[in-house]
């Protein structure tokens, strides 16, 4: 077995993993629209609002990551009696897969970052948040709660954001607990005294962080290495695992303190590094929770990194990203392609936050001839983004009969997977794409002329919501039935 298939492997186990996370809780709120004028009362732009969404932020974020990891996950946290919180827990809800266990102190806001979109630019952000740290009847419905779920847990996060919930007492018995249950603990640190986290196995700090930790510069490798070092001693930390933007990570474990690791950073294209840090520690928890070492889960971890800094917003990556990332550099473009349903949302949602449009159009796409070139080629012109589903062979076959499909369903992705004009391929076991509309709620639909805007299936549902129907000029003469028929004689 390759190291490769040894990660892909340990990739697989991540549905065992069980993950307590305890933190800062947080709404970002994306709200989105146009410009197209200037303020007469001020010189600043006027957003026409159109649609906004709502995503866990912070440690609320984590947990997002985790069960997007497949990892079981149990979220604590503080947030107010207000409207931001209900947001918020809506927002876990349609994650899915997170029990939220939200401790309500009417006396708080809930925090909420509004960030206002016009296309693909962040015109500003504003907060707004409660920072007092936890104390009384909230200090101590959290760490009942934590208590309550910690026999249930791998491992604990404790995801610091300032905002209070770790407060002295909150976070010291948090950790006493946890390692009376002999749970490993990864905390990712927001406070520059890290005597706080005194006894966690990983922290987490990004170079800004530990720079203001230990009062001096982190700019190189001896001086991260350095610093990391001081303070798994003076501070009693079993490793830190430093993250260092373009220069990648570098680990430094106590247990082998002339051994650091630099791992080099894997984003091929950056394009938001929000909520990067919280996709580390989500796949770093995870990996450890399903028994890989500190090494291995922090490469695992540098490379889910590499994949959410390309997307838009606060975003998370999934297991079958983290395996393609790993498969190597010669097929990685065409087998990210072939993805899941719930990895193609991810997509879209990633891709409307930067103003793009989505295309879709669905087929057989049995044996590849110029008219489906030229289908998929006018199907790309009509959107900024273009996913194809692919019927699977079993959908084929009560399509077109017995004979067929005449490819499989993976050489059949492979071949549209490999074309510049297509952004993501999705296979399919029904016999119709409705399933896939419903989802992903493409902006265009695209289908050959030879279908009427009546025939088109699921033409009625795209144009329900507001979407578009296209119908492609067909090529004469060119139909895999035709092309079967010439080589059979």
């Amino acid at each position: 077995m390759t190291p490769t298939d040894k990660l892909a492997a340990r990739i697989e186990a991540f549905g065992r993993a069980r993950v307590l996370v305890l933190g800062d809780v947080m709404v970002d709120r994306y709200v989105y629209g146009s410009v197209e004028r200037i303020s007469p009362e001020a010189p600043v732009p006027v957003l026409k609002t159109d649609h906004e969404r709502f995503v866990p932020g912070g440690a609320g974020n984590v947990a997002r990551n985790i069960a997007a990891l497949q990892g079981k996950v149990t979220l604590i946290g503080l947030i107010g009696a207000d409207a931001a919180g209900t947001a918020l827990r809506g927002a876990l809800t349609d994650s899915g897969a997170i029990v939220a266990d939200l401790v309500v102190d009417p006396s708080r806001q809930t925090t909420e970052k509004i960030r206002f979109v016009h296309g693909r630019h962040q015109l500003f952000r504003a907060d707004a948040e409660s920072v007092a740290p936890a104390e009384g009847d909230s200090a101590a419905a959290l760490l009942a709660a934590f208590r309550r779920h910690l026999a249930d847990a791998d491992v604990v996060v404790l995801s610091d954001y300032a905002k209070g919930v770790l407060s002295g007492p909150v976070l010291g018995e948090a950790i006493a607990a946890a390692h009376a249950a002999k749970k490993l603990i990864v905390a990712d640190p927001k406070q520059a005294d890290y005597n706080r986290y005194r006894g966690v196995d990983v922290l987490t700090p990004n170079r800004p962080e530990i720079a203001r930790a230990i009062g001096a510069p982190c700019d190189t490798d001896v001086a991260v290495v350095a610093a990391a070092r001081h303070i798994t001693y003076q501070a009693g930390i079993g490793a830190v695992l430093v993250t260092r933007g373009e220069q990648g990570m570098t680990l430094l474990e106590k247990s082998h303190p002339g051994e650091p690791r630099h791992l080099r950073a894997e984003a091929r294209e950056v394009y938001d590094v929000t909520g990067a840090g919280d996709t580390v520690v989500a796949t770093l928890a995870v990996a450890l929770a399903v028994g890989a070492d500190l090494p291995e889960a922090a490469g695992l971890a540098n490379t889910a990194a590499g994949l959410v800094v390309a997307k838009a917003g606060t975003a998370i990556t999934h297991p079958a990203e983290i395996v393609n990332a790993l498969r190597g550099r010669s097929t990685r473009a065409t087998d990210a392609k072939i993805v899941p349903l719930d990895v193609a949302l991810a997509r879209v949602l990633d891709w409307r936050a930067r103003g793009e449009r989505v295309g879709f159009t669905n087929g057989c796409f049995d044996l590849i001839h110029p008219g489906h070139i030229s289908l998929l080629t006018q199907a790309r012109a009509a959107c900024d983004r273009l996913i194809v589903a692919v019927n699977a062979d079993a959908s084929v076959r009560r399509l077109k009969g017995p004979t067929r499909p005449v490819q499989g369903e993976m050489a059949r992705a492979v071949v549209l997977a490999s074309l510049a004009a297509v952004d993501l391929v999705v296979i399919f076991e029904e016999d119709t794409p409705i399933p896939l509309l419903e989802a992903l709620k493409p902006d265009v639909l695209i289908k050959g002329a030879d279908y009427s805007m009546d025939q088109v299936v699921g033409g009625d549902l795209v144009q329900a919501y507001g979407g578009k129907v296209v119908l492609a000029a067909l090529t004469p003469g060119e139909s895999t039935t035709h092309t079967i028929a010439k080589l059979t004689g």
